[in-house]
């Protein structure tokens, strides 16, 4: 059975990090040569533009070579995909991000061109540790990532006034501790550049098993500009997911104690924005990834789209979101391939 991995381990993207170099070409020209430090985990207040070449090459293009990739490509779409906790570039964002790119050409050739945002995540031994570490790392990404995006709305309104304007629609797929990492990004944003409020810059966010408290969605918590920079916002959740579980321990252990929204979905759906959907997984998440139940938007035996994909994928075709008149489905085996 051909495995999506085997197909797109060589596979180029282009990616933006917040991650020191290991190793950067002392020349000023770009492109130039880019490497990761495993073994550091603090975020830099600067944000890199580049592109993987292949396993462990990767190349700093800058901001502008950067965009203009993205304006170029024949993709019509783009996804930006931020991971979750203690991931590594190799060997876990990129090739998870490979097979997604996979599944979307699977399905359609240049709809969605998928890029990873890569924050810097602790390898130490030992899950609350690991998790702390990550966390502080998830919460000071945001001022950098919130750079960035200030500085993809700067580019997007020079570029229409002196060239044709770069219309193609901007998704986010956030994972785990990656939706702590939107969150502080978007607060940071308003905070830092945009007092008076975020535009409508997203056309689907895609909270999935989101490690964050189930009602930051609700109005005056700090997740509300989510739904606000975005036209639609899913939420995928399910009750039996390990990672959270052990998430939710390790919070406990520090004296916060809350529900996941990943775990359960917002806790008051009518208090959220009429914009946010309900996506129940439980399920089917294990089926997907077995036994942990976390990362269900993909197959963990890299066989072929399941039902979460498919779910998110006929949402970003149709621009809608399949629920019920209360905003809330449920992704059952009837549903699954």
């Amino acid at each position: 059975m051909t495995r999506f991995n085997d197909l797109t381990l060589g596979l180029t993207m282009l990616f933006i990090t917040n991650i020191h170099p290991a190793s950067r070409s002392k020349s000023a020209r770009l492109p130039r040569n880019f490497s990761f430090d495993p073994h550091c985990n603090a975020p830099s207040c600067e944000v890199f533009y580049c592109q993987r070449n292949s396993q462990h090459q990767y190349q700093e293009l800058g901001s502008l070579a950067f965009m203009a990739q993205l304006k170029q490509s024949p993709y019509q779409q783009l996804l930006f995909y931020v991971h979750g906790f203690s991931n590594q570039p190799e060997p876990d964002v990129f090739p998870r991000v490979a097979q997604l790119q996979a599944y979307f050409d699977s399905q359609q050739a240049n709809l969605v061109q998928v890029i990873p945002i890569i924050w810097p995540c602790d390898n130490d031994l030992g899950i609350v540790k690991d998790y702390w570490d990550d966390q502080k790392s998830a919460d000071a990404s945001g001022t950098s990532f919130a750079r960035a995006l200030q500085k993809l709305l700067g580019w997007q309104q020079q570029n229409a006034q002196v060239d044709a304007p770069c219309l193609k629609r901007i998704n986010v797929l956030a994972h785990s501790m990656g939706n702590r990492v939107l969150r502080e990004t978007l607060f940071k944003w308003q905070h830092d550049y945009l007092p008076s409020g975020v535009p409508l810059l997203f056309r689907h966010v895609f909270l999935m098993a989101a490690d964050l408290n189930n009602q930051t969605l609700e109005p005056n918590q700090p997740g509300r500009l989510i739904s606000q920079a975005a036209r639609n916002v899913s939420v995928y959740y399910a009750s039996d997911d390990l990672a959270l579980r052990a998430s939710k321990v390790s919070n406990l252990v520090n004296g916060i104690a809350s529900r996941r929204l990943g775990h359960s979905g917002p806790e008051h759906l009518e208090a959220v924005a009429n914009n946010v959907y309900s996506i129940d997984c439980d399920d089917i998440n294990t089926r997907y990834d077995f036994p942990k139940g976390h990362s269900y938007f993909i197959d963990q035996n890299n066989t072929s789209p399941g039902a979460v994909f498919n779910h998110l994928y006929n949402t970003i075709v149709t621009g809608r979101v399949e629920a019920n008149d209360q905003h809330h489905h449920q992704i059952s085996e009837s549903t699954a391939p």
